[in-house]
């Protein structure tokens, strides 16, 4: 069976499996679970992957909803990571229950392939990639060390076979202040809003003199309790986003200054806290990425290597990205008005353009398959790619 064969085969297997991971995906999409809460979900994945061949290793890296699924052995090594965790209020608004089904459909699918050329798929559970960015916590305790190429698609509103993303890190801040009666004595209070308020007036402003792809944004989480009270807490969590990590570390530094600034203006006293989970950019593998783009291509679907309109955002596989060779592309389930982390996307999540940008996902990836673990020539440039920029 030559390579076009293969493909063929893999195309059928997925299709084979079309009602499994509908089914599979919507269960997923009805039940919607936190990070690390995503009990459910990684049963449901991990029974399907047994019960399709997959040697499975649960609660890997210390995260009880973690796991590994493995079909064959040696090299090279296919890691096809799966998200299936959900979004406070809004559920599934980001598609996770698409890239756990079309993951797990792309393994099973080449299973073939691996069975024809040898190497192994690994399907890997990855929770927490909102809010918490579990991936970083697995690339810390190994679970990528013994892979050769990562892969996940992320459904949007655009098809490419690259996907630009961003350095990312959290922050949580609070003011302390002083109570007082708002009216009878305001001048015996230190308000620890107006601290706040100042704070995010100088974001604003430090906003205007920032570079062209960076972001900050954040929320008030408590504003004070009564408004005849000086409030005398009040607290907030924030994003602050770069392209690179040099220039997310001296944004670190001005956005700082903002908080201190809204501090020394009021008196109230500043406490902070940078989070410990640090999502790196993403660094496409051009030559996984141009595999993928054929493979997309050759199902109907135009897909350009990258797209200047699609907007930024960051994922813990950019952390996956810095330590294996790694992909991220995107496929179209919704047009350019729907916005990720919007009910409308949400409702895309479980439509039938979400189930079939799904399935194209899964196919695409298995093809992919098929082109590394024919061809050790193609695995080696793809290391040669990633050690010359990792050098």
């Amino acid at each position: 069976m030559d390579t076009a064969e293969l493909k063929a085969s893999v195309i059928a297997k997925v299709e084979a499996q079309r009602r499994q991971l509908r089914n599979l995906s919507l269960k997923i999409h009805a039940n919607p679970e936190l990070g690390f809460q995503e009990v459910k979900a990684a049963a449901w994945l991990t029974q399907y992957l047994e019960k399709n061949g997959f040697a499975v290793e649960r609660g890997i890296c210390e995260l009880e909803t973690a796991f590994r699924g493995s079909y064959g052995k040696g090299k090279p090594a296919i890691a096809l990571a799966a998200e299936y965790d959900a979004l406070p209020h809004l559920g599934h608004a980001c598609g996770h229950n698409l890239i756990a089904g079309g993951s797990v459909g792309a393994a099973v699918a080449a299973k073939v392939a691996i069975d024809r050329f040898g190497g192994s798929v690994q399907v890997i559970g990855t929770p927490a990639e909102e809010l918490y960015g579990g991936k970083v916590l697995m690339v810390e305790r190994g679970a990528f060390d013994s892979v050769d190429a990562a892969m996940m698609v992320h459904p949007g509103s655009h098809n490419a076979a690259v996907t630009p993303a961003l350095a990312c890190i959290a922050m949580e801040v609070e003011f302390f202040g002083r109570a007082a009666h708002s009216a009878g004595h305001p001048e015996a209070g230190i308000n620890a809003l107006e601290a706040m308020l100042l704070s995010f007036n100088a974001i604003n402003s430090l906003r205007q003199h920032i570079k062209d792809k960076a972001r900050i944004h954040g929320i008030i989480t408590d504003g004070g309790k009564a408004a005849n009270v000086v409030p005398d807490h009040s607290a907030g969590n924030f994003l602050v986003r770069a392209e690179d990590d040099a220039y997310l570390d001296e944004l670190k530094e001005k956005v700082l200054d903002c908080f201190v600034g809204g501090a020394t203006a009021t008196g109230a006293r500043l406490e902070y806290r940078w989070g410990k989970t640090r999502y790196a950019p993403l660094r496409n593998n051009m030559t996984l990425a141009k595999l993928f783009k054929q493979n997309m291509q050759s199902l109907g679907r135009r897909t350009p290597l990258s797209d200047p309109n699609r907007a930024f955002g960051s994922t813990d596989m950019g952390n996956v990205s810095q330590v294996v060779p790694g992909i991220h592309p995107g496929i179209a389930i919704v047009s350019p008005e729907v916005s990720h982390h919007s009910p409308e996307f949400a409702l895309a999540a479980c439509s039938d353009a979400g189930i079939e940008g799904m399935l194209d996902a899964a196919k695409a990836m298995a093809m992919t398959i098929v082109d590394l673990v024919a061809s050790p020539e193609t695995v080696a440039q793809v290391k040669r790619e990633f050690g010359k920029k990792n050098g």
